[in-house]
């Protein structure tokens, strides 16, 4: 099993040194006020520089308008847009081709229902991106970063056409966990490699990824994954 890594949310040289020490496959940077690990388009590329060649870089952005896109585009000059607010397939698939950048959509799970959506992306996009829908009654819920998850069963085994990840209340205490259970082929961390919101700990981004690498390497050599299911399969169980 190739495992993705993606460290997202840095805002500091020092967590992307990290990142990149580690082996991070993937590093992301955050283009919405509202969250505190918000950076502009000049800081970004100042930070992403060293990871070029080595770690795709990654623009994240919430319900952006075309003219954040065009900045991020020309100023940053990511390998993939991250879109992870409200999007519809349409303006998902409007981005991509505009920009011509690969586009990774953020699906909010909370329950079997939410997986429908699936289909409805799996045309339009380069990758999907598994995280937790937040509960309403979580005060201050950002579109992601807050820290929880969901339960990673619902998409145990689950295989569809564009590479996945999972986000979500992920640390370096539970990763190995959920790698293991859900199979899935990559990991997107941000929150939980944190000291404090926005401000990210070398050392937990170095604990982060060896934890996953660790079941990355063991997986090369153990049984098979679990056997694949289709979305209908997953609703059906659900009942």
């Amino acid at each position: 099993m190739a495992l993705d890594i993606k460290i997202c949310g840095l805002t500091t040289e020092d967590a992307v040194a990290a990142a990149l020490a580690g082996g991070a496959d993937l590093i992301g940077f955050v283009f919405f006020p509202k969250s505190p690990r918000n950076v502009d388009v000049a800081l970004a590329r100042s930070l992403a520089a060293p990871a070029r060649g080595r770690a795709q870089i990654v623009a994240l952005t919430v319900d952006a308008s075309d003219a954040l896109i065009s900045d991020i585009a020309r100023g940053l000059e990511p390998d993939l847009l991250q879109v992870h607010g409200a999007e519809t397939p349409e303006r998902v698939a409007e981005i991509r081709a505009r920009f011509a950048i690969p586009v990774m959509k953020a699906l909010k799970i909370a329950g079997a229902d939410d997986l429908a959506a699936i289909s409805r992306f799996e045309p339009v996009v380069d990758r999907l991106l598994f995280d937790a829908k937040p509960p309403a009654t979580l005060v201050g819920a950002l579109p992601g970063g807050n820290g929880i998850s969901f339960d990673w069963r619902l998409i145990a085994g689950l295989r569809v056409s564009p590479p996945t990840m999972l986000s979500g209340g992920l640390d370096a205490d539970n990763v190995a966990e959920a790698i293991r259970l859900t199979g899935i082929a990559g990991v997107d961390v941000s929150s939980g490699v944190e000291r404090r919101p926005g401000d990210k700990d070398p050392a937990l981004i170095a604990r982060f990824i060896a934890a996953a690498r660790r079941v990355e390497r063991a997986a090369a050599r153990g049984p098979e994954p679990a056997a694949a299911r289709t979305v209908g399969d997953i609703r059906r169980a659900d009942g």
